[in-house]
């Protein structure tokens, strides 16, 4: 969601920060704005829609060595200019961006600002009057900065200008992601290091509830008593390069593309040099060690967590609950005797997930996190971290990421039955490769599928998605997928669900995607077809080879059934893409949606 970008240094920071704001659009936004600092005092500008828009209002004469950055995703107030960040303080003096939620704004705003006139409907406004009023009655910046923060409840991430003190750049954080970049003479903040890597590799976390005083030369990070604290820096190593589009039209095609590559890198970071999976010992313990498996997860990462409960339960042996974070987290059930927390997340910034594992960290609970990003909140985190070596993932709607999480689901559960001594007739290892081989196939047939997408989803307004087993759990993800980016109401149904209620909806003409990959039911969901067909549906069956009949649409290379998950999600992602591209839609970016949702 919204993005923070801040420089301070000796060289112009325009262009830095606007470069940094692009670095984040895939995150989601609806709006975007910079301050710069100089000697004439501060100038914030501001736009609804996209950066491109703000760097056609940025004249050329707007200069700054000192400067902060934001990309806004609606919370509190319609998208539009005036709810934009930066936002000020009455006077001006104070300038600053936002994210995350304050829970009690309102309240604030009613016990201290009520002489106080509020110009947006944003929840940041108030921290920027707050913070004026008390310096106003005589407290020094920092004292007023730091009282300010006492004061909130719920998460935010913050950067702010003083007009009168343009050598600091003030930052402070809780719950929100944010971190501290370094390079010479002069310092970044920045929500994700993706924005600020073409200016330096070298970065700081902040922890929850820290305050940190940033000039050219100078990080001084304070507790919330006070206490100075000092903390080494970390090398972000994701390539620069792998953050372009290079030849694709979209980041989604290339991310989609990149698939059958990611699988195969997966297979050799995880393979020892005796080339069998491993695991670190001290998760193969956890693992070991643990009477059943709570995988915490939102959206994709949930599909993909539904997904790895069939391993953990059918390779390795071990039960596994799979839940969504946001309801997990006001509604925890009774836990296990020995329990293991599994947090699934593309970003590792997921704020549900997050409010997850700082209540089970607090129960003395063992965590592990399953991420892309190496620096993120929930690696950081998490007793343990395991990586998905997918390379950044920008396009908002997941594709490498979940098939990534989904391959390293049936590693870890592969060795934790070697760890507990399980008896699995499968080379994973092979079998792995063969999904990759079978995923390049499926790319390699994108014109095919582009037709299937034309003939399905160019004029409709709705469709279904059906599956059994495993091909359940796809079928949710399809739908996830044309209805994130396409706008199309889709639902993913269990094929023996549809005479339980859903078979209602079905109208003359409707687009049924209908899943079939495994062989034991595949009887079951033909039956759940022309159930469908008989109420004037229009099927597409997608089948793996040795389950095709004549009249289905789509049919990819055979692979280990327990496997078909990282296939057959592939062509329906595609369908999703041309189905949005056809249809005028945003892509990357579709309306109202974020990469990393960073607030609750």
């Amino acid at each position: 969601m919204c993005g923070i970008v801040g420089y301070i240094g000796e060289n112009e920071a325009k262009d830095i920060l606007l470069k940094g704001l692009e670095k984040l659009e895939y995150r989601g936004y609806d709006s975007a704005g910079i301050a710069l600092s100089n000697e004439k005092g501060i100038t914030v500008v501001k736009e609804k829609g996209r950066i491109a828009d703000l760097r056609s209002a940025v004249t050329e004469s707007l200069q700054g060595t000192t400067g902060i950055g934001h990309t806004r995703w609606a919370t509190h107030g319609v998208p539009n200019k005036v709810n934009a960040h930066p936002h000020q303080s009455a006077s001006g003096r104070f300038t600053l961006v936002h994210n995350g939620v304050i829970e009690n704004y309102h309240l604030l705003q009613q016990a201290f600002l009520d002489n106080v006139s509020i110009i947006s409907d944003t929840d940041t406004e108030v921290i920027a009057q707050l913070i004026e009023k008390f310096v106003l009655e005589g407290m020094t910046t920092e004292a007023a900065f730091s009282h300010t923060l006492s004061l909130l409840k719920g998460s935010y991430a913050i950067a702010m200008l003083d007009e009168n003190d343009p050598d600091t750049i003030f930052v402070a954080k809780n719950k929100s992601p944010l971190l501290l970049g370094i390079g010479d003479k002069f310092h970044v903040v920045v929500s994700d290091t993706m924005a600020m890597r073409h200016v330096t590799d070298q970065f700081v976390e902040i922890y929850d509830k820290e305050i940190v005083l940033l000039s050219k030369d100078r990080m001084e990070i304070k507790s919330i008593d006070g206490m100075q604290i000092e903390r080494e820096p970390f090398t972000a190593t994701i390539d620069i390069n792998d953050m372009e589009k290079g030849i694709y039209p979209h980041y989604m095609m290339k991310e989609m593309d990149e698939q059958a590559s990611v699988i195969r890198k997966i297979i050799r970071m995880y393979e020892n040099d005796q080339g069998k999976f491993t695991l670190p010992s001290a998760i193969r313990k956890a693992l070991n060690e643990a009477d059943r498996i709570y995988i915490i997860a939102a959206g994709t990462s949930y599909h993909a967590g539904l997904i790895g409960k069939q391993y953990f339960e059918k390779i390795a042996g071990i039960p596994v609950e799979v839940h969504i974070s946001s309801e997990f987290g006001y509604n925890m059930p009774l836990l296990s005797e020995k329990p293991l927390f599994l947090f699934i997340s593309q970003s590792g910034e997921t704020a549900d997930s997050r409010q997850v594992l700082v209540k089970v960290k607090d129960l003395g609970y063992p965590t592990i996190s399953l991420t892309n990003v190496a620096g993120s909140t929930l690696a950081r985190e998490a007793e343990h971290t395991l990586l998905l070596h997918a390379g950044p993932e920008i396009a908002v709607a997941s594709t490498k990421a979940y098939t990534a999480q989904i391959a390293v689901l049936s590693i870890i559960a592969f060795v934790s039955a070697d760890e507990r001594g399980q008896s699995i007739d499968l080379n994973i290892k092979n079998e792995l490769s063969v999904c990759a081989n079978a995923i390049q196939t499926i790319m390699d047939a994108k014109e095919d599928i582009e037709q299937i997408s034309r003939d399905f989803f160019e004029s409709t307004r709705s469709a279904f998605f059906i599956g059994r087993n495993m091909d359940y759990y796809i079928s949710m993800e399809g739908a996830l997928k044309l209805k994130e980016i396409s706008y199309i109401q889709a639902e993913g149904f269990a094929g023996g669900e549809l005479k339980h209620g859903t078979i209602a909806l079905i109208e003359e003409g409707i687009p049924v995607v209908a899943l079939n990959t495994q062989k034991e039911i595949s009887l079951n969901i033909r039956g759940n077809v022309k159930e469908v067909v008989a109420r004037g549906a229009n099927p597409c069956i997608v089948s793996m080879e040795g389950l095709e009949e004549a009249g289905d649409r789509f049919v990819f290379p055979r692979v280990h059934s327990l496997l078909t998950p990282l296939v057959a999600i592939v062509p329906l992602q595609l369908m999703s893409y041309y189905a949005a591209l056809h249809r005028g839609c945003d892509v990357d970016k579709p309306r109202n949606l974020a990469k990393s949702v960073t607030v609750e």
